[in-house]
């Protein structure tokens, strides 16, 4: 039974990149464990994978790393995969035991794929394009929605310009510009369903009353896997880029994916299916496209 150990100490959406890695080993070698090496951000998350056998969780500090150290040197690894590239990752993962160790290093000419794909011929495993499909199989009923049909609008703390990355082009819309983006939604004869990310959105608290619409179904605060029982089942998804973009992807759900020109986004979704992307612009303009694009 080989041994695989994968550093992936960063957010969700890049676990569900690893996710595709994982896919080929388990195509390739049903019966291979797969152990991951995750951080406090995603750990709760990857729990809820099957294909992985062990999680365990990586401090960034120097005495927790020397003791992850020796708890992992008991085992000898087929092979390590630093898939995040992280220093912190690296350092742990060169005083393991290990037949091959392949570091992944974000460069100005690979896509997130390519190096999934270089990756694969490093361990020698044959690449394959279901790797894509990633949740496939993956099925559960959290979230009871009133609609069969519905988008679904992710408006989480992204959409707001205190919140995110200050140098990013503010897309934060007022309450009369957010209740009119609603109202042409339904117009368009559509149900819709709108989930908050970690932070309640004060500006949905204060209009919520004001949609009395059978039509719009508002969540708040909801758990990662509430909000991906949602995705699954629209027809939908309008978002800021995130780790939402990337489980509308899998599973081939049409998406109108908020983005920045500042950073190279199509190096994560170069391989994204269904995939409509705009750039932030100002709230009347980028509502503007994302009506027209529905």
């Amino acid at each position: 039974m080989k041994k695989y150990l994968i550093f992936r100490t960063d957010r969700v959406g890049d676990f569900l990149l690893t996710l595709s890695l994982i896919k080929i080993i388990k195509i390739n070698q049903p019966k291979s464990t797969i152990t991951i090496i995750a951080s406090k951000k995603n750990y709760k998350y990857i729990q809820s994978f099957d294909v992985v056998d062990n999680i365990i969780i990586l401090k960034n500090n120097f005495i927790s790393k020397i003791k992850l150290i020796f708890l992992l040197r008991k085992t000898l690894f087929d092979a390590i995969i630093v898939h995040d590239g992280k220093n912190r990752s690296r350092f742990v993962s060169y005083y393991l035991k290990f037949k091959k160790r392949v570091v992944c290093f974000t460069n100005l000419i690979d896509t997130q794929l390519d190096i999934i794909k270089k990756t694969c011929n490093e361990i020698h495993m044959n690449f394959s394009y279901d790797c894509l499909d990633f949740l496939d199989g993956r099925t559960h009923s959290l979230v009871k929605i009133p609609f069969k049909n519905y988008i679904h609008f992710h408006f989480d703390e992204k959409w707001s310009h205190i919140q995110y990355i200050k140098k990013y082009t503010n897309i934060e819309p007022n309450e009369e510009q957010l209740k009119l983006f609603i109202q042409q939604i339904i117009f368009k004869n559509k149900n819709l369903v709108i989930t908050t990310g970690k932070k309640t959105s004060f500006l949905l608290e204060n209009i919520k009353n004001s949609i009395d619409n059978e039509r719009v179904k508002i969540y708040f605060n909801q758990s990662l896997l509430e909000i991906e029982n949602i995705v699954f089942k629209s027809e939908m998804l309008i978002t800021c880029h995130g780790w939402i973009s990337h489980i509308a992807s899998s599973k081939k759900i049409k998406q109108i994916d908020i983005i920045d020109d500042l950073y190279p986004y199509n190096k994560w979704t170069s391989h994204f299916r269904n995939y409509n992307s705009i750039n932030r612009e100002s709230f009347d303009i980028l509502s503007k496209k994302i009506i027209n694009l529905i």
